[in-house]
């Protein structure tokens, strides 16, 4: 699918979160029926998905986390897709450096990094070593809840 300035304009009209197809239409002197057109279009090319975020501070009892691995094998994209349908986790970033795999995970009182460990990790095959950042306070993280 070709990403044009009017789509990176629709894109950027959702961002702050819900609105009508007519005032975004009349934000970008376009057609209603173009704005539906051209968001429907996105979403089933998977470029958009709307939904509702959270900012994980907010929620009680809610901490989000980022966990760097390193794998022992080099198929690190399948792996990355297979980390991504853990439970808890928001996303699973293949990246370069001292990483592999980068996750951004959400737990919760009841699920917490010591279940994520021994239920959920310890099941992926090819794991060298992993090393948990506990965010403390983020600006601008907010999530799509998980459970």
């Amino acid at each position: 699918m070709k990403i044009d300035d009017i789509n990176i304009q629709i894109i950027r009209e959702l961002k702050q979160g819900r609105k009508s197809y007519k005032k975004i239409a009349d934000s970008l002197g376009v057609t209603e029926n173009t704005v539906r057109t051209r968001v429907n279009k996105l979403i089933k090319a998977k470029v958009l998905d709307i939904c509702g975020l959270v900012d994980p501070a907010a929620l009680p009892d809610h901490r989000a986390v980022m966990i760097g691995i390193k794998l022992s094998e080099m198929n690190i994209v399948d792996k990355g897709e297979e980390l991504s349908r853990l439970k808890g986790v928001i996303s699973a970033n293949v990246v370069t450096g001292r990483y592999d795999i980068i996750l951004i995970v959400l737990f919760k009182k009841n699920f917490g990094l010591l279940e994520f460990y021994t239920q959920e990790i310890s099941n992926v095959k090819g794991i060298n070593f992993v090393e948990t950042f506990v965010i403390y306070k983020s600006y601008n993280l907010k999530v799509p809840y998980q459970f």
